[in-house]
Parts: C-alpha cells; sequence; structure tokens
C-alpha cells in the first residue's frame, strides 16, 4: 500500500486530497480479492496503467484550466503582457544574435580535417612586422620535422572569357600540396597532381561551386572543359565543394602556381603564403621553437637579406585580425548586459505584479486554495510568458544576425551566413523562463502563517507598505550596464571621429576608379601597354567634363590590392635600427598625382619625358620614404638622390605626400612611383598598372558607360571591374568601423531603454505603494518640494548607486577593447562625462511621471483607503 500511496503522488495534491483515500480502499479491496501472485500482478499493471493515463488526463485538465485563467487575467492587464513579452524578446534576440556570430568566427572549428592542427606560416621584421613568405625562406624552413604536409597560394584576379561578356574573377594560384594539407577533397573530379605545378605544364583549374553555378549553370559536363583565363586556355579538372571557401570567403578558381626562376633565389621578394599541418602529437610550441632555430640558421647563412627576418607562426584559426576579435568579445559583453537588463526588468515587472496581487492570493488561500494549486497557476503564467516571449525572440534573433555579418571578416575561409546557435538561444530562453519562475512564483512563497490576514489587511494602516530592497537592487544593476555600454559606444564613437579625421593623403572627390585586367604574355612587353594606355588615356581626357585621367598599379584604400613591397638600396646612407630595406612599389603614367590629387613636395612628377630610353630612371618617393632612408632631410634636399630599385638605378626626381594605401587606420608606409615604361619588358608582371582613375567635374558614376566603352573598343576581350568612385572606397575602409558602431550603439540604446522602463516602473511603483505615506505628509503640512525632494533624493541614491560600480566596469572595458579606440584613452573624461549626464537623464525622466503622480494625492482620499 506504500507503494501505491507513492504512486498516487503522480496525481495533483488537490485530486489525491479529495479521492486518495476512496482509490487507496479500492485498490486495497482489489488486492484481498485477487487469489494468486498472477492475479495480485495482474492487478497491480492496471492500477500503474489507469494512474499513469487518468494522471496526465488530470494534469492536462488543470494545465487547461490555469490557461484559460492566465489569458484572462493577462488580457485584463495588456500592458504588463505586452512588456514583459518584448523584454523577454529583446534579451534572449540580441544576446543570441550575438553569440551566434561570435560562435560562427572565434568558437567553431573551420570546416577542414583536424583544424587544430593547421597553421600559416610568416616572416616577421621589426620594420614591417608579419609579412608574406619569399620562396627561398619557405624551402629552408619547409624542412621543420614538425610539419605533416605544407601548401603554398597567392593570390589573383583572373579575366574570364566566355560569358555575356569578359569578367573578373578573385581565386588563387595554389601547389599541388594545398588542398591535401587542407584535408579537403573536390565535390566532382580530382585535385592538383604533382607537376601540374611546374613551368610549361598545361593549364588546368578548380572551380567553386558557385562559379560553376553562376557562370556554368550547373553543367554536368564541366569536367574537360576549356575555358579562358587571362587569354589562356585551361582545362576544368574539378568542382570544389558548396561550402569551401579558401583563401577568402569570396575566392571562386584556383590555378597551379607556377614559379620562375627569380623566385628561387630573391629572399625580399615576399609574395607566398603558407598552410601547414602539424604532425600528431607535435605541439604548437615545438613547432615555433624549431621555427625560430631555422629562421637564426638563416640569418646567419643569409646576413644581407636575413638579417632583421624571424619565422613567425599562427593557428590557422587565429587569422581572425585582432581587431575582429575584440569587436566581437565587446559584442558578446554588449549582449550580456541587455540580458541582464532584460532578467532585471523582467523580475522587477514580476515582482510588482506579485505584490499587486497579494491580497488576491491572500482571499484565494483563506477560502481554501491550496499552496500547490497556486504555484501551478503562477508557474503556468511566468512559462506562457517566457513561451512567447522566446518565441518573438527567436524572430528578432533571425533578423538581426543577417545585419551583424558585416561583423564576419571577409579573410574567413567559411561560407554562408552564420546560423542562429540553438545553444545559445536554449541558454538565454532558461535563463528568462528561470528569472521568469523564481520571481513569477515570489507571492506564493511569502504565504504562510498570517500572511493570509495580512495580506488581507495590508495598506490600510501601514505607513507605506512594504518596502522592496531587491526591485532597487535590479534596477541598480540595470544602471549599472546601461552606463557601461554607453561608455563603450561612446568611446567607439570617438574613434570612428577621429579616424573620419584624418586626411587620406588624397582628394577623393569627384574621382572614378576602375580595373582592367591587363595580363602576360599580350601585355608583357612595354610597347604593347603603352598602346594600350595611350588610347584609352587620350579617349577618356577628350570626354566633355573630364579633368584628368591615369593609370596606376593599384588604388589607394582598395581592398583587393593594396600593393607589395620591394627591396630597395639607398646611397650608402645606413638604414634606422629595426628597418628593413624595403618600399612599396607602384608604377604609374604620366598625371597620376594630379588625378589623384596627391601634393607633390618638392621636385616633379612621372612625365612624358621619363621613357625607356631617359637613363637613369625616374623615381617620386613618399614623404615617409625620406623620413626613413634620409632622415634629417627635407623633400627639397634629397632630389638627385640615387638609388637601386625595381632591376634598375634610379634618380629620386620628386617627393610626393604620404597616402594611407593599405587603410586610414595604418600608418603611412614608404612608397616608390615609377614611370610605367621604365621597366624591362616581361618584367615585375604583378605590378604592371591596371587600375583607371578618372577625375570629373561632375558627378563622376555618370562617365562610366562611356569609360567602358572605350576600352571595349581598345581590347573587346578586356574585363572591366571595380567600377567605383573613390569616395566609395574611403567610406568602405570606414564602413567596417561604421558597422560596428551601429551594432554597439543599438545594443547601448536597447540598453537604455530598458533601464529606463525599469527605472520608471520602480519609482511609478514605489509612488503608488507610499500614497498613504504621502498623503500622511502633506496632511501633516509636507510641501510640494518636501515630496520632491523625498522622490528626487530616491533616484539619486539609486543613480549613484548604480553610475559608480559602471564607471569602473566601464573603464576595465575600455582597457580590454584598447586596440579599437585608435589613440582614444580608455577615461577619456568627455565621453564619461556624457554617459554619466545621459544617465543622470535617464533617472530624471523616469522620475517626471512619479513626482507628478505624487504631488496630486490627495491626502483625505490617501489616509482613507482601505
Amino acid at each position: 500500500m506504500r507503494a501505491y500511496r507513492w504512486l498516487l503522488r503522480l496525481y495533483p495534491a488537490s485530486f489525491r486530497h479529495e479521492y486518495g483515500g476512496e482509490m487507496t480502499a479500492m485498490f486495497a479491496r482489489r488486492l484481498r480479492d485477487a487469489g494468486g501472485p498472477i492475479s495480485r500482478i495482474g492487478v497491480w499493471t492496471s492500477a500503474v496503467g489507469e494512474i499513469l493515463a487518468n494522471a496526465t488526463l488530470v494534469h492536462v485538465d488543470i494545465l487547461r484550466q490555469d490557461l484559460r485563467y492566465t489569458m484572462r487575467t493577462l488580457a485584463r492587464t495588456p500592458g504588463f503582457a505586452i512588456t514583459a513579452v518584448l523584454i523577454v524578446a529583446l534579451g534572449i534576440g540580441a544576446t543570441t544574435a550575438a553569440f551566434s556570430v561570435t560562435d560562427f568566427v572565434l568558437i567553431r572549428p573551420l570546416p577542414f580535417a583536424a583544424p587544430d592542427r593547421l597553421v600559416k606560416l610568416y616572416e616577421r621584421t621589426p620594420g614591417y612586422g608579419r609579412v608574406e613568405l619569399s620562396a627561398p625562406n619557405y624551402r629552408d624552413w619547409k624542412q621543420a620535422s614538425a610539419f605533416e604536409r605544407i601548401g603554398l597560394y597567392h593570390l589573383m584576379t583572373a579575366n574570364m572569357l566566355g560569358a555575356a561578356e569578359p569578367v573578373s574573377i578573385a581565386g588563387a594560384a595554389v601547389t599541388a600540396d594545398l588542398f591535401p594539407t587542407l584535408g579537403v577533397q573536390p565535390l566532382i573530379g580530382r585535385l592538383f597532381i604533382e607537376g601540374e605545378d611546374r613551368q610549361g605544364a598545361p593549364g588546368v583549374a578548380l572551380l567553386s561551386y558557385r562559379l560553376w553555378q553562376t557562370q556554368f549553370g550547373g553543367e554536368s559536363g564541366i569536367l574537360g572543359r576549356r575555358v579562358t583565363l587571362n587569354r589562356e586556355s585551361y582545362a576544368v579538372i574539378g568542382v570544389m565543394p558548396r561550402e569551401f571557401r579558401f583563401p577568402f570567403s569570396d575566392t571562386q578558381l584556383w590555378t597551379p602556381m607556377r614559379f620562375g626562376e627569380q623566385d628561387d633565389t630573391d629572399r625580399n621578394n615576399n609574395w607566398l603564403y603558407s598552410v601547414a599541418r602539424l604532425r600528431p602529437g607535435v605541439t604548437f610550441a615545438q613547432t615555433r621553437a624549431e621555427l625560430q632555430t631555422l629562421a637564426a640558421r638563416s640569418r646567419q647563412q643569409y646576413p644581407k637579406e636575413n638579417a632583421n627576418v624571424d619565422a613567425a607562426l599562427f593557428r590557422l584559426s587565429e587569422e581572425v585580425s585582432e581587431q575582429s576579435r575584440l569587436l566581437l568579445i565587446a559584442l558578446c559583453g554588449a549582449a550580456g548586459c541587455v540580458l541582464l537588463i532584460a532578467c532585471a526588468n523582467l523580475a522587477n515587472l514580476l515582482l510588482a505584479r506579485a505584490i499587486g496581487r497579494r491580497r488576491e492570493l491572500a482571499v484565494r488561500t483563506a477560502i481554501g486554495a491550496g499552496r500547490e494549486r497556486m504555484i501551478r497557476q503562477l508557474l503556468t503564467e511566468s512559462l506562457l510568458l517566457a513561451a512567447v516571449g522566446g518565441a518573438v525572440g527567436v524572430v528578432v534573433a533571425r533578423t538581426a544576425v543577417p545585419l551583424l555579418t558585416r561583423l564576419v571578416p571577409v579573410t574567413l575561409p567559411t561560407a554562408g551566413v552564420p546560423a542562429v546557435d540553438s545553444r545559445v538561444l536554449l541558454f538565454a530562453m532558461a535563463l528568462t523562463a528561470i528569472t521568469g519562475i523564481a520571481f513569477g512564483l515570489a507571492p506564493v512563497l511569502r504565504i504562510g502563517g498570517d500572511a493570509e490576514i495580512a495580506g488581507l489587511r495590508e495598506g490600510s494602516r501601514s505607513g507605506g507598505g512594504r518596502r522592496e530592497p531587491l526591485r532597487a537592487a535590479l534596477v541598480v544593476a540595470e544602471i549599472m550596464a546601461s552606463v557601461v555600454l554607453l561608455i563603450s559606444a561612446g568611446l567607439l564613437i570617438r574613434a570612428l571621429w577621429t579616424i573620419q579625421a584624418i586626411d587620406p593623403g588624397f582628394k577623393a572627390d569627384r574621382v572614378l576608379t576602375l580595373a582592367t585586367g591587363l595580363m602576360v604574355p599580350q601585355y608583357g612587353k612595354v610597347a604593347a601597354r603603352e598602346a594600350f594606355y595611350s588610347r584609352v588615356l587620350s579617349e577618356v581626357r577628350s570626354l566633355p567634363g573630364v579633368v584628368n585621367a591615369a593609370y596606376g598599379s593599384y588604388v589607394p584604400l582598395s581592398r583587393k590590392m593594396r600593393g607589395g613591397i620591394w627591396p630597395v638600396a639607398v646611397d650608402q646612407n645606413p638604414l634606422l635600427p629595426g628597418t628593413r630595406d624595403v618600399a612599396f612599389i607602384r608604377f604609374v603614367t604620366p598625371a597620376y598625382f594630379a588625378t589623384f590629387g596627391i601634393p607633390i613636395k618638392a621636385g616633379r612628377e612621372i612625365g612624358e619625358a621619363d621613357a625607356q630610353d631617359h637613363k637613369p630612371f625616374a623615381a617620386i618617393v613618399s614623404e615617409s620614404f625620406v623620413k626613413r632612408y634620409w632622415p634629417g632631410e627635407t623633400p627639397a634636399s634629397v632630389i638627385g638622390r640615387r638609388m637601386t630599385f625595381a632591376f634598375a638605378d634610379r634618380v629620386v626626381v620628386g617627393v610626393a605626400g604620404d597616402v594611407r594605401m593599405r587603410g586610414l587606420e595604418r600608418q603611412a608606409e614608404p612608397q616608390v612611383y615609377l614611370s610605367h615604361r621604365q621597366v624591362e619588358d616581361d618584367s615585375i608582371p604583378g605590378y604592371i598598372p591596371r587600375s583607371l582613375a578618372v577625375r570629373a567635374a561632375t558627378d563622376p558614376a555618370a562617365f562610366a558607360p562611356a569609360i567602358r566603352a572605350i576600352i571595349r573598343r581598345a581590347d573587346p576581350l578586356l574585363p572591366v571591374s571595380d567600377v567605383s568612385p573613390l569616395t566609395e572606397l574611403v567610406d568602405d575602409d570606414k564602413s567596417s568601423r561604421q558597422a560596428q558602431l551601429r551594432v554597439i550603439d543599438m545594443f547601448a540604446a536597447i540598453a537604455f531603454v530598458l533601464a529606463g522602463i525599469g527605472i520608471h516602473g520602480l519609482l511609478s511603483f514605489a509612488v503608488s505603494q507610499r500614497a498613504q505615506e504621502i498623503g500622511v505628509r502633506i496632511a501633516l503640512g509636507a510641501q510640494p518640494g518636501d515630496i520632491l525632494r523625498m522622490i528626487v533624493a530616491h533616484t539619486a541614491r539609486l543613480a549613484v548607486a548604480g553610475v559608480v560600480p559602471g564607471l569602473a566596469l566601464a573603464y576595465a572595458a575600455g582597457r580590454s577593447m584598447q586596440a579599437l579606440l585608435f589613440g582614444i584613452a580608455p577615461s577619456d573624461l568627455p565621453t564619461y562625462a556624457a554617459a554619466v549626464a545621459l544617465t543622470m537623464l535617464m533617472t530624471l525622466a523616469g522620475t517626471a511621471a512619479p513626482t507628478l503622480r505624487a504631488l496630486r494625492v490627495d491626502p483625505i482620499a490617501a489616509i482613507r483607503t482601505e
């Protein structure tokens, strides 16, 4: 019978209280009437089946009653229901979106076999930091015993023919070892094999799944098809899987890498990216130590080229920049603050509702309602609010995740948009549900002893009712979190303002830029390029409204190509300590500086006379070049200086202003500008001027169709790509910052509004609870100013209690994301002052309505309230 009574606990307590005795007696009679053991087992089996089925039906029936009652109750208080649902939805949605993107970028393993064993190898120099490998150093260092396999790649742009018009495709040239190193296999076809990456081997190519679908319509017979890339024929040997993107998310084509004779000897030509797979059991630290030993040996063997060169090793998963990493961590912190504020607000709402329903629950208890029954009913209400809020939160998260994809670095070799992370979603929903349950059951947990009687008479002459220190503590937490977010957003705003004020070194307004993919061998000869440039530039300059036009190796601030470095030997001047004798190389046509609006500080710019037969060759250097290689000299004093650069002796004929070629947040680096004609045929093909810039008197975008037609007439097979006003490139360089700012601002605004709601709710409730006290004070002679000071003082205490720790936490947050602040101090006084002022304004705004309500209290009516 003890076991049977335990089974009856599956029924609700009220059901057991009413029917438990009768059911127990009936079961006892059935057991007595049973004959042998088999009959008793049958009685037990029947009883267990009945209890399980009937208990489920009873619980479902009670749940149905509780849901109907909850719906009626919430319908009478729609403001409470809507506010609670929105708070839960914002907390769950914002947190899930932020943590989903962070997990996608920083935590989720890369889509390769054993990604924890994949590393990238670089050279490191004091003057330039991390740079790509040269071919000779790669050959020396790849002998490290820690490597199981190692592959190489470098970025390229391929002109592909065969579509409606020529198209420019982002791709990579790779060695045959690269894909086996990554541990990937093609969707169809095969990978590159040994020998296909040697000079003279037949051209073969691998397509991305996206390129296969967009340019070839997913053609089933794609294998063996010939495609024309850079005027050469290639056979398609395979298509990579849909999710494979390497090295960047926009890479669509892979061809074998081909090495030239000079590549095997030049240790200053840094152009190779390396991916290696560690042997099983070999640690990252062991590999780094072995590479440093090999680098030290290279410095001894090649003291001139490798004097300051060291080996640098990074995990492939660490390729995300420090700025992106810090931003995502800051985003998670902001999302955590929003979730904290949402939970605090939900708790405050439920506590206020609990206190308001204390009398109702006391009456229900006094007329016989059981404690379990009321717990079930309140639990149903809390879970219903959490469920509806969670459902809306899922919609918010799904909407917000695509908006946050701007924070996913393009260098991440992963395809697709981050999906809503189910683990984070369940965690956020569980946290809000726990909050709702804990604070939703608070009124029942207070019932006991004489609570029912106290609840019936509460408020009669209680001097304002009981105070709620927990609710005040929750509001303090909201203020603290909002201060942290406001200051963090303010610091990022200040950093963006600083970046926007930076002079890029050129005049971007009314300049159109575009890329024309001149490729060898057709344009390997200087004469062939000169004929093309002359025809295009003369026709473009003749367009009405065009001020000037020029070609150059790269467009400043272009994300695709920002230039390469080349060894330089100046006229016997010693280098500054810790520098490396290299500079960035640019080949340009005449009028390049006038077109871009780059000032010439001394001397002249490249002119028509700077041809192949004019010796010595001319060079224009930047001010940063002068500071590094001729410290203490003025721009005018270096005119006529000699140097060896790009396989030729050159004389400085001009000094140009510094240009931030590789980003507004990077310091200007030494640049050398050369005439496009003063270079040997088929030499340095990677720096052939391909970028056309056109300065116009009006809107430059209007000239794009005419310029396309001019280029098509000059070469019908040449694709035109990356058509963009130069101002858009400048804005694009700031876009990541602006995206960061918009996201953090969004979270700060949500936190600010939620904190304001919490403060207003607390003060409104406090005033309503203290209506009798305020009435008594007015009846005894208190003036409106006294009541105002009392409420404002209470508000000020809450604000100070939240602001002080908030300032300390904000300073710690600023220190942790200092790399994002671009010179702005984490303790920036104007930002802190503005955040504190906004917080105080928010708290004062929250007191406005409650204070007016308090000043309108009728003392006689308040005293008579029972």
